[in-house]
């Protein structure tokens, strides 16, 4: 099958590039999507908080792309509509990028013109680093809607019974927020000193850590799993930890990293900081061959630096700017840049906290972070070479957001620490 323009993955950059290519006029027949999903694609991030709820559930068809951002739901008709080609259930084991050809399992060619790699990123597993018992049943990752499905499966089969969760970051705190809703008695365990350590400072962490301890989640912080016990029936029964201790499990949660999938491509195209290296544009090394989303490292302007960015936001963004700059190109006319700001957010229990910019530099907490604090609405601002250049918020409201989004584009300059620190938000809403 041969087509001019080709998708390869079928998540969210995959969902917002065919709305794109449909808003460029593309042709029926023109494109196509080879996903290894069976579905259409949808906003991944519902499947760590709302598909997990036991009320006021969200399931497909009511979050498919681009729901999540505000905008039309495309359901497998709209892309027959278009004619788009929307090819499911598909894996793609070898792409050659000089012959402009991908083979699927099943021994299926496809050749493109013009290829946009959207393959994303895939789980870290315990197999992988030979953890005994790791593959035992009822330990599972969340990536796609099928591990979802199995996941609320298991909820509802080992109701109101034990879960532990492997990892401190997103997707343990979403995980065990959902767990617990789910009535689960649950324990989170991580190695470093505190938790999503990569975003949050100290002072941040100790709110969440708090907040979940009162909700009843028992955080344990400093040690790793090093090996799963398994019943008769191959099911897991408890999780060993490096420290010794020992948690029965009915139900168990690994969240401890991704890795971008560029396997298919290695030697063929140019690499940097563990993704595909590209321009603003999304174009790689190799001509009509663009990546976007969690696999892309580009240029980031604010900073002047390459980067990778994993999260829903720049998929979505970068997939828009990859089609514009095909479309571009073709009608020689130029387009702006990606200038891309940071943004990262994540809901658990009654919380939502969004970040934007850059956490580099020394750190000022401001507003009420006392987790029996009844708004919760605290802060943080990172401020490097005397400017702030990051700016956290929890419990914000949208107007509060946007000027917590400002700060971290306009890097205002500040005098001292203690200023923003008991100025707060009002600083923000001064920009």
């Amino acid at each position: 099958m041969a087509f001019k323009y080709v998708i390869l993955g079928g998540g969210v950059a995959a969902g917002y590039a065919a709305r794109e290519f449909a808003n460029q006029g593309v042709k029926p027949g023109e494109l196509a999507i080879i996903s290894k999903e069976a579905v259409a694609p949808y906003e991944r991030p519902a499947l760590s908080k709302a598909y997990l709820f036991p009320e006021g559930t969200a399931r497909l068809p009511g979050f498919h792309v681009c729901v999540g951002s505000g905008g039309e739901r495309l359901l497998p008709e709209w892309y027959t509509e278009k004619g788009i080609s929307l090819i499911l259930s598909t894996e793609i084991v070898k792409a050659d990028l000089a012959s402009k050809t991908l083979i699927s399992a099943a021994g299926e060619t496809y050749k493109y013109q013009t290829l946009i790699i959207a393959t994303g990123s895939t789980v870290i597993r315990l197999p992988d680093f030979g953890v005994q018992g790791a593959d035992a049943k009822n330990i599972f990752y969340l990536r796609e809607i099928d591990e979802a499905d199995k996941l609320v499966e298991a909820i509802k089969a080992k109701k109101n019974g034990k879960a532990v969760v492997v990892g401190g970051g997103y997707i343990g705190l979403e995980l065990s927020a959902a767990l617990r809703i789910n009535n689960f008695d649950v324990s989170m365990v991580f190695p470093e000193p505190w938790c999503m350590p990569r975003l949050f400072t100290a002072g941040i962490a100790a709110f969440y850590e708090s907040y979940y301890a009162n909700k009843g989640v028992n955080i344990i912080k400093g040690t790793v799993a090093v090996g799963f016990g398994t019943n008769g029936k191959g099911e897991v029964t408890d999780v060993k930890l490096k420290d010794g201790r020992v948690l029965e499990a009915d139900i168990v949660v690994v969240g401890v990293g991704g890795k971008p999938l560029t396997t298919l491509f290695k030697g063929q195209i140019e690499e940097e900081k563990g993704g595909i290296k590209t321009d603003s544009f999304f174009k790689t090394s190799v001509p009509d061959v663009y990546a976007v989303g969690d696999v892309a490292t580009f240029p980031m302007k604010l900073y002047d630096e390459i980067r990778r960015v994993e999260h829903v936001d720049h998929a979505r963004k970068s997939a828009e700017q990859a089609v514009k700059a095909i479309f571009a190109s073709e009608h020689g006319k130029p387009i702006s840049e990606y200038d891309y700001l940071p943004y990262f957010y994540s809901r658990s229990f009654d919380l939502s906290w969004q970040f934007y910019g850059d956490n580099v530099g020394e750190t000022v907490l401001f507003g009420d972070s006392q987790p029996t604090s009844p708004t919760h609405k605290f802060g943080s601002y990172w401020i490097k070479d005397g400017k702030v250049v990051g700016a956290f918020l929890e419990s914000g409201t949208p107007e509060e957001n946007k000027a917590i989004a400002k700060v971290a584009r306009v890097q205002p300059p500040v005098e001292s620490l203690d200023q923003l620190a008991t100025e707060g938000l009002t600083f923000a809403s001064k920009i």
